[in-house]
C-alpha cells in the first residue's frame, strides 16, 4: 500500500461499521454546533445580564412596584362608604337616568369568607328602560362609584316596536375590609 494512512483508515471503517461511523458523524456534528450556536448565545446571554445588572444597580426601587402598585389599588378600594351607601347611589343614578329600578338582590359569595382584602357584594338588578336611559344609567354608575364592575347584562324586548328594554345586570360591589 502505497499509503499507511489511508489504508488504517479503511481499516477502522471496516471496524466500526454503518452504526459507528454514524455514532462518529453525531458527535462531529454535536461539537460544530456546540462551537458555533451554543457558545455564542452563552456569550450573549453573559453579556446581556450584566447589562441587566448594571441597569438595575443604578435604579432605586419605586414605590410604583409591585408592592406599591398593590396598595395603591387597595388605597382605591378602599372607601369609607357602606354597601348600603353604594346601593343607595346606585337607585339614585337610576331615578336621575329614567331607569326604573325593580326589587334588587345583593349577597357576599360563598366560600370567601377569610383572610382575602377585598370583599364582594354581586348585586343582581332588573330594570326596565329605553336603551338610550340603560346605557346612561349604566355610564354614570360606573363612573360615579369606583368599586363597582358589570360583571353580566342581558337584554329582552317584547316587541321590535317596543321603545322599553327590559334587563338584568349583574354587578359587583369590590370593597377592603376594614
Amino acid at each position: 500500500m502505497k499509503n499507511p494512512i489511508a489504508a488504517r483508515l479503511l481499516q477502522l471503517r471496516a471496524q466500526l461499521g454503518a452504526m459507528g461511523l454514524t455514532s462518529l458523524g453525531l458527535l462531529g456534528a454535536g461539537a460544530l454546533f456546540s462551537v458555533f450556536f451554543l457558545n455564542p448565545l452563552q456569550e450573549k446571554n453573559r453579556q446581556l445580564e450584566s447589562a441587566l445588572a448594571r441597569h438595575a444597580a443604578g435604579r432605586p426601587v419605586q414605590p410604583g412596584m409591585a408592592s406599591g402598585k398593590l396598595e395603591s389599588f387597595y388605597a382605591y378600594l378602599g372607601k369609607s362608604e357602606a354597601p348600603t351607601d353604594w346601593l343607595a347611589k346606585l337607585y339614585g343614578i337610576g331615578k336621575a337616568t329614567g331607569v326604573e329600578l325593580q326589587s334588587a338582590t345583593y349577597r357576599t359569595p360563598a366560600g370567601e369568607k377569610g383572610a382575602a382584602r377585598i370583599e364582594r357584594y354581586e348585586i343582581v338588578l332588573p330594570v326596565t328602560g329605553s336603551y338610550l336611559q340603560l346605557r346612561e344609567f349604566l355610564r354614570r354608575a360606573l363612573a360615579e362609584i369606583p368599586v363597582l364592575s358589570l360583571d353580566q347584562m342581558t337584554l329582552k324586548r317584547e316587541t321590535r316596536t317596543d321603545g322599553e328594554v327590559q334587563a338584568e345586570l349583574k354587578m359587583t360591589l369590590h370593597l377592603v375590609k376594614p
